[in-house]
């Protein structure tokens, strides 16, 4: 199955939204099972949180970007920027075949 790619940067000052919005927000990473087969948070120098990078399984870009952009940290108004690419591994030490 093809694998996508979303990319999501935070609006500045949005961290203590962030924060309170993440319970739901893995929740609905969670509800993706196991088509999603990595998800986290892009760090700052600062060490906080300043975005998100998530990868999934989906039959097509439209159907990953239906998935990708209901996350809440999108509804919430978080993430000042989402892109939502296919991609492909060039390099992969995880023993799991894509």
């Amino acid at each position: 199955m093809p694998l996508f790619v979303m990319i999501a940067k935070d609006k500045p000052g949005t961290g203590a939204q962030r924060t309170a919005t993440r319970p739901v927000h893995l929740e609905h990473l969670t509800a993706m099972g196991q088509k999603l087969l990595l998800a986290g948070a892009l760090m700052g120098e600062d060490g906080n949180p300043e975005g998100s990078l998530l990868v999934l399984e989906a039959e097509s870009l439209e159907a990953a970007g239906a998935t990708l952009l209901a996350d809440p940290f999108i509804a919430e108004g978080i993430f000042g920027s989402v892109e939502v690419k296919p991609w492909r591994v060039a390099i992969n030490h995880s023993g799991r075949e894509f």
